[in-house]
This record gives structure tokens, sequence and C-alpha cells, in this order.
């Protein structure tokens, strides 16, 4: 008789493949157990889910169950979701309530969060607290050396976001100080940059869309943001499709499934059609052959192409620049963009043709020479970004070896160059064959 054909065998095969379809469960870990207790103690029940270590998305949440289009993927109750409400019923409310001019919704989270986190055993959102990432890896926690390796548009986007958090703690400084009465440690020691830094990280990249009623309280910046423990350990994917919202009279906010998911898979929901530069500088993460990746051009980079020496370059560029035709040009898996190759004919038009620029706008053909220098000036620009990645990875690889403590911020954006490799070489092949059909 062969072996493992009876109920043992079976389990054995049975968790062999759990383990290799899924992910490891990790439902058995102690900041785990704490934290379902704790969401049970608020409402929630759920035995379809379990968080586990996945080997290519890292941490996330494995079904029990085999999930059809249609089906709920989790119902997570008021009192489990932490909002503005969360944090003016706390001892923070009177100090947000009579602080002028009032805080945006955005910095009262922030600030409910570094207070709790310095509580500690105190809080009573510890077992939250105590699953949510201790770093992250949105551009603004980056090193310099790091953020010098992004694409151009994302690397200027990076720099923004810094002095966007940059500019928000020093124009927090006084209302953290005027907390004081509530700590007796200084504000200043528990309110620092990099408590701020990890609060809006963890804001900026774990919040639902939740909108809330205007309070006088707060300024008029949206307040939109509700985290949501355990829910927030779903993680993102271009191909699946999702219906979330807050469901007014169960009270709870739901995800509903458009898509299959086997037992023991990994549950994703999708965070938008986002490419990876966008995904990147908001949540931290690349993902691999996202179908909306792109690779954007420059307005320099584009100039490169064109003489300096026509006359009419600053009118071709000011008409680009009023009709919105220098931002959001990119290579996709499509090839260039509509905008991209619009852009390129209308700087590519002769001096007979300027006339005509508005019919260029609106995707008409202009002349057989227009059509075929813009092909060809879209394939040098192809080029020179596929070269300009290829060194950017050598960089990469050199870095890793010799900067030990910067290897996960590399492996990052090296994942993030690799993905635009791929799209500009499909790009290349695609102008190449176009080419080839018009000449």
């Amino acid at each position: 008789m062969k072996k493992n054909r009876g109920r043992t065998g079976r389990k054995r095969r049975r968790k062999h493949l759990q383990s290799f379809m899924g992910g490891v469960n990790c439902s058995q870990k102690l900041e785990y157990i704490k934290l379902k207790k704790w969401l049970k103690n608020r409402g929630f029940e759920d035995s379809n889910l379990r968080p586990a270590e996945f080997w290519d998305t890292g941490r996330g949440l494995m079904t029990t169950k085999a999930l059809q289009a249609g089906d709920l993927i989790i119902s997570l109750p008021e009192k489990c979701l932490l909002t503005t409400g969360t944090v003016l019923s706390s001892c923070l409310g009177e100090y947000i309530m009579r602080w002028k001019p009032p805080v945006s919704p955005l910095i009262a989270l922030c600030t409910f969060l570094i207070a709790e986190k310095h509580a500690g055993e105190k809080s009573l959102w510890k077992p939250y607290l105590d699953v949510l990432p201790k770093t992250y890896t949105c551009p603004v926690c980056l090193e310099d050396d790091v953020v010098s390796l992004l694409p151009e548009p994302l690397k200027k986007k990076a720099q923004e976001q810094r002095t966007t958090v940059h500019e928000l703690y020093m124009s927090s400084k006084a209302f953290f100080s005027s907390l004081q009465p509530l700590f007796a440690e200084n504000t200043r020691t528990i309110f620092n940059y990099s408590a701020l830094e990890w609060a809006w990280c963890s804001i900026n990249t774990r919040t639902i869309y939740m909108k809330h009623a205007q309070r006088e309280c707060f300024s008029l910046e949206p307040d939109v943001y509700a985290l949501a423990p355990y829910l927030d350990l779903l993680n993102h994917s271009p191909n699946v499709q999702v219906k979330a919202a807050f469901n007014e009279r169960t009270r709870s906010y739901e995800i509903w499934t458009n898509s299959q998911c086997r037992k023991y898979e990994e549950v994703f929901i999708c965070y938008g059609p986002h490419d990876n530069q966008r995904l990147l500088l908001e949540y931290g993460f690349v993902a691999v052959d996202n179908p909306h990746s792109s690779v954007y051009v420059s307005s320099d980079t584009l100039l490169k192409y064109f003489s300096p020496l026509d006359k009419q370059r600053n009118a071709k560029l000011s008409i680009l620049k009023d009709h919105d035709f220098l931002e959001n040009l990119t290579f996709g898996w499509d090839g260039p963009s509509w905008r991209l190759l619009t852009a390129l004919k209308l700087l590519s038009l002769g001096a007979d043709e300027f006339t005509c620029w508005r019919r260029t706008l609106l995707g008409d053909i202009i002349s057989a020479r227009n059509e075929q220098q813009t092909l060809n000036i879209a394939a040098k620009i192809c080029h020179f970004l596929i070269k300009e990645t290829q060194h950017v990875l050598l960089q990469i690889s050199q870095l890793k070896r010799n900067k030990e403590n910067l290897k996960n911020h590399l492996a990052l954006v090296e994942a993030l160059r690799l993905e635009d490799l791929k799209v500009l070489q499909k790009s290349a092949e695609i102008l190449s064959n176009l080419n080839t059909a018009t000449t």
C-alpha cells in the first residue's frame, strides 16, 4: 500500500498546500490575538480572514473559504474605526476645540496617534497601535541617496511631500505645546518631527475614505479619514475589483468583492487604478506587472529633441502649457500615450503647418512628415529613458553592496525602475513596429 493515502497523509498534504498556495498563518501571534479580542469587544466578528505573511506582498490577510464575486469580504463596525470623532471624544478634544486658528482633521488624527503611542499600556488603542508598522517607505522617509535615484517627475513630488510634512510639523508646534498640561514629559520630546512623520505616514497610507460632517473646531480641509483596524491589513492588487462604503443601516464599513479568491489565498482590495509612481508616493510600495504602469516624460526631456532655433518654439510651448499638455506625458504598456504623441506632433509642426495647431490638439493628422517625425522623436526619447533607467539600476546594484542600511529602500526603487524598464522596452517595440509600418 502506498504511503500518505490515509487521513494523516491528507492532512499533511492539505497543510503543505496551504503553505504553498497562501502565506504563513500568523493568527497565533500574540499581537493578532490581542487585536482580534479587542475588535470582538467592539462588535467585530470574523471567521474567514487570517493575518498571514506572504512571500511577495509581506503582511496581509488570507481567506479560509473560497470567495465569489458579490461576497462580503469584511464588515467593520463603526466602534472600531478611528476618526476625528474619536479624537474629539478623548482628552485632546477640549484642547482642539479651543485652539485658534483651528487645526486640520489630519493634524488632529496625527496628534491622537502620537499621544496614544506615548501612553503605551494605558492606551485604549494599544492592540491596534501594536500592529501598525514601526517604519514606512513613503518618499518622505527615504534617505537623500535613495530619493536621488527616483525618476525625475517622482523625485520632484517626493521633495514636495517632504516639504509638506515639514511645514505641517512647523505650523503645529505651537498647538503641540498647548497640550503640555496633559503630559508629565515635555511635549517637544513627545511631538517631535519623527513622531509626526510616523503618524502622517500611518494616516496617509492606511486610512479609508469616509466623509464626515464639517465641524467648526477644524479647519476647512476635508474631513475624510478613518483608520480601520484589521481591514487595513488588506493589500492592494490592480487586478481585483471591490465595492467599499460605509453602510448607514448596519453602521459598519463594508467591502464586497467583484472577483474570485481561492481558499487559503491572499485577499486583495484595489486602492484605485494607480501607476507605480503614485503607489510609491502615496503608499510606499510598487505593484509588479501593474497594468496601469506609466513612465513619465518631463518637459525638460521633451525639449532636448527640438531645436532652440525654431522661431515658433516659444509659441508652441505656450500653447502646450495653456492647454495642459506639458504634464502627464507618458509611455505605457501600449506605447506612447495620446497626450505625449500630441505634444510631440505640435512641437514637430513645420513653419508652414503652425496655423494647424488647433487641429493637432484635436488629434487630426497634419502631414505624413509630421507623423513620421513624431514617431522618430518618441522612439529617441524612449531609448534615452531606457539607457537612463539601466544606468540607475547599475547604480542601485552598486549601492546595495556598499550601503547595507539602505538595502530595503534601494530594493523598492529598484523594483520601480525594473517595472519602468519593462514598460519602456515594450513601448520601444511598439514604436519600432509603427516606424516599420510607416516607412
